[in-house]
């Protein structure tokens, strides 16, 4: 039996985890067995996720196989485009410096702080009484 290429990869950003496969094929999107359109609605987040394809040009070559949890809709959209970079990558080393200069090997780091013991949120304080 004759198995197919696949490239995998993950991809973070804030508190979301995508688990990305990349299968030769058509460009069929596949995210948490949902379509591309009806898992993001936005046309931003779409937009977002198909980046590493358009600057790379390989648009068409790939099905898309995506497991996402956690974080909101923008958190999970960078998330599969970092997972997506990294497959790439795996597949064409060669596609390193273009992606690298386009920001999209780099995880973005910014997580949510934490709240802390006697304040409201995160850094709002109690309002201050004078009497």
């Amino acid at each position: 039996m004759a198995t197919t290429q696949e490239f995998a990869a993950t991809g973070r950003r804030k508190s979301s985890v995508a688990r990305v496969r990349l299968v030769p094929g058509s460009g069929q999107y596949t995210i948490n067995s949902r379509g591309l359109e009806d898992y993001f609605p936005r046309p931003t987040a779409r937009m977002v996720i198909a980046q590493p394809f358009e600057l790379t040009k390989t648009g068409g070559n790939f099905d898309i196989i995506v497991s996402v949890k956690g974080g909101g809709i923008s958190a999970q959209a960078s998330a599969i485009r970092l997972g997506v970079s990294r497959a790439l990558l795996v597949s064409q080393p060669d596609l390193r410096p273009a992606l690298k200069k386009a920001g999209f090997l780099t995880r973005d780091p910014r997580e949510v702080e934490r709240k802390k013991y006697g304040h409201h949120k995160a850094r709002k304080r109690p309002q201050y009484s004078k009497r």
